[in-house]
């Protein structure tokens, strides 16, 4: 359900690390030619940083993001056996990688109930009432209390699109909302209209 292309656990997760503070559209553009030429991580070792900048330098933070992805994947070769973990520990500690990217992994790739609270989904949640907090885990421990097991496997996509295309930063669509009537949030009426 992300928008982020990707045909493996590993490029899901090399995808991730670029996507912080850049768009899914920029990462799917970047990555459209970089998984054809590396999709493995020692196929990505091969390729090196310098390579690797190669492709992602239309991508913010380019440089940093191409040695921890670089780091990242002497780790899962070393450790792993070039397989991307499926636990939350062994994810944390791969460069790149907080708590909200092993979220996304363990949810997307592994099925795992997890919801990985990013902006969005830190705006809806708060901005709705639906699981305020002062911080993404406090939102992240609230929504894993709210939603039903069912629906955990997908919620933080939902929410995430929610954020992203209706209740956006500076000019919510409240009159396009689906939630409208739930929301909880005071000055939604003067956005009543997309």
């Amino acid at each position: 359900m992300t928008e982020l292309r990707y045909r493996s656990p590993f490029e899901l997760l090399v995808s991730v690390i670029l996507s912080a503070q850049a768009t899914d559209v920029s990462v799917n553009k970047a990555t459209e030619k970089l998984f054809k030429a590396a999709a493995t991580p020692g196929q990505f070792i091969k390729l090196g940083e310098r390579g690797l900048k190669e492709y992602i330098k239309s991508i913010g933070l380019y440089n940093s993001k191409a040695k921890n992805i670089i780091n990242t994947c002497g780790i899962l070769v070393s450790e792993h056996a070039g397989e991307v973990p499926a636990d939350r520990e062994a994810l944390e500690k791969l460069p790149g990688v907080g708590r909200k990217t092993a979220n996304v992994i363990l949810n997307t790739a592994f099925g795992q109930p997890t919801i990985a609270v990013d902006t969005h989904i830190f705006r809806v949640s708060n901005r709705t009432g639906m699981a305020p907090g002062k911080n993404v885990l406090e939102v992240e421990q609230r929504l894993l209390k709210f939603v039903p097991d069912e629906y955990k496997q997908d919620a933080h996509h939902w929410l995430i699109l929610h954020g992203r295309y209706v209740c956006t930063a500076r000019k919510p669509k409240c009159g396009a909302c689906l939630i409208h009537d739930l929301c909880e949030w005071k000055e939604k009426n003067e956005f009543s209209l997309p």
